[in-house]
């Protein structure tokens, strides 16, 4: 009897130390989101304190960071690709919830000119471009992304309200400063109105046959963008 309840001892202790050696390797569960929460990618709604890579950040890198020459997918100069999210956690030395050691931040906010990025010619990032990577990376540098469930209003469109913030979001790092792309600079109105009255600029953006797809190396403009700059076009893109 004594041996009997010793061995049921042993067997006892012996599934007790298999269960905790593989409690270890028992995956933590998954938690689902609730799918209406702002800050899940894939949530439906747009938290207006979070800033979203997909919607906010990645259009600023692709700019004016992920161009021909400098950090798109071809040249990758030292290293370093920004056209999408996982090309710039693996290669930007993104240290989430610490911009200051980030490389990305210190390299956008240098000061050396020869040092800081967007390289000269090209202008630096403003400062509510730089504000905008800063509360990323700060909020742990997600992809989170959201969609604007507000309905598009294409009314009382204007060059200086409506137009020229949709080119500093996504284009003007390429197409501004003393050596614009193509030669265009879509900071200065006649410029924006001569591609735009040429069919060039809907064609771009819409990626359309025969035209160069922009952004360059981008995804394409949310439609609610490209149905503003449209609605511009059609009222024969005023300078107002």
């Amino acid at each position: 009897m004594r041996f009997r309840l010793t061995s049921l001892l042993l067997l006892s202790l012996l599934l007790a130390i298999v269960i905790v050696s593989c409690k270890h390797d028992v995956p933590e569960p998954i938690v689902i989101d609730n799918p209406t929460d702002p800050t899940d990618p894939g949530g439906n709604n747009c938290d207006p304190d979070v800033v979203y890579f997909q919607r906010d950040v990645l259009p600023i890198l692709i700019s004016n960071c992920a161009v021909s020459g400098c950090h798109d997918a071809t040249t990758r100069e030292d290293g370093v690709q920004l056209t999408d999210y996982t090309s710039v956690m693996r290669t930007a030395d993104i240290k989430p919830g610490n911009p200051g050691d980030s490389e990305l931040y210190e390299m956008i906010t240098e000061d050396d000119e020869d040092e800081r990025m967007p390289k000269a010619p090209r202008p630096p990032l403003s400062a509510t471009q730089i504000a905008l990577i800063r509360k990323w990376i700060e909020q742990g540098a997600k992809d989170l992304t959201c969609t604007d469930n507000t309905a598009c209003n294409t009314d009382n469109v204007t060059f200086s309200g409506t137009i020229k913030p949709i080119f500093t979001k996504y284009c003007t790092g390429c197409h501004s400063g003393s050596a614009p792309t193509g030669g265009i600079n879509l900071t200065a109105y006649n410029d924006a109105s001569g591609v735009a009255k040429s069919g060039r600029l809907v064609g771009a953006i819409t990626h359309a046959a025969g035209f160069v797809p922009m952004p360059q190396g981008g995804a394409k403009l949310p439609d609610c963008e490209i149905a503003k700059i449209k609605a511009w076009v059609d009222a024969g893109s005023p300078n107002n």
